[in-house]
């Protein structure tokens, strides 16, 4: 199994050129989260190959760097994943710095993962005014207490004047 992230200039044709490159080696696209960022193409790829064919694979990636896209592998083993519970939490306010680092403080405290997080910055409706968006999924450990983070997360919603929504999802959800 590789993890693989990927960064250079955005063109059209990188995902077909990554996807023919691991194809080519035999290895099997599992899972990637991908997105253009302010010109640039950023991207995180999981990859089943063979332990055979991960030296091989790794190489030709690096190579692109002449192509000025910097690829990094890393070799990681399929673990079963502990249980955990899941919950969606969604935050709206006015842009300001601090607010994802308060979160993330609160959450690491409670034990929580960071499954996935999607930020953006855009002006608000009415005022133009720069409103700040997060979509977070985190997990948790079983014997966490789902109140008590809310109750914390609401604090720090109320210090940093934003609208903080925490929602337990189902253990099957999607993340």
């Amino acid at each position: 199994m590789l993890v693989l992230t990927v960064i250079g200039p955005d063109r059209p044709g990188l995902v077909e050129l990554l996807a023919r490159i691991i194809a080519s080696h035999g290895g099997n696209w599992l899972e990637s989260r991908m997105s253009r960022l302010g010109g640039e193409f950023a991207g995180i790829i999981r990859v089943e190959i063979s332990a055979a064919s991960e030296p091989a694979l790794s190489r030709e990636l690096s190579a692109l760097s002449a192509q000025s896209l910097t690829v990094v592998s890393h070799s990681s083993a399929a673990e079963p994943p502990a249980p955990r519970r899941f919950a969606a939490l969604d935050l709206v306010g006015l842009d300001r710095p601090g607010i994802v680092r308060e979160i993330s403080q609160a959450l690491a405290r409670a034990g929580a993962n960071v499954e996935e997080l999607t930020t953006s910055c855009e002006s608000a409706a009415m005022s133009g005014e720069p409103l700040f968006k997060a979509d977070i999924r985190i997990s948790l450990p079983d014997a966490c207490d789902i109140a008590a983070i809310r109750r914390e997360l609401e604090e720090i919603a109320a210090n940093l004047l934003v609208d903080i929504s925490l929602v337990p999802l189902e253990a099957a959800a999607p993340l």
